[in-house]
């Protein structure tokens, strides 16, 4: 299953959307998201539960062509 998070559910005013195929990998995109976008200077422990508490998982659909 694929982790995501959208960056609205976290409080910012972003229609950004993180998607990865894991918990850790969607949090660093997250954190970097939140430096580069939004000027957080630091992505705190309280901020990682944060993003941690909104994630989702989501089926990845397949196309089967035959």
């Amino acid at each position: 299953m694929e982790k995501v998070i959208h960056c609205r559910d976290v409080g910012f005013d972003c229609d950004g959307i993180i998607r990865a195929q894991t918990e850790a990998e969607a949090l660093q995109m997250a954190a970097d998201h939140a430096q580069r976008a939004h000027g957080l200077d630091e992505v705190t422990p309280e901020v990682l539960e944060k993003i941690r508490s909104v994630m989702r998982e989501e089926h990845t659909a397949t196309l089967l062509m035959r």
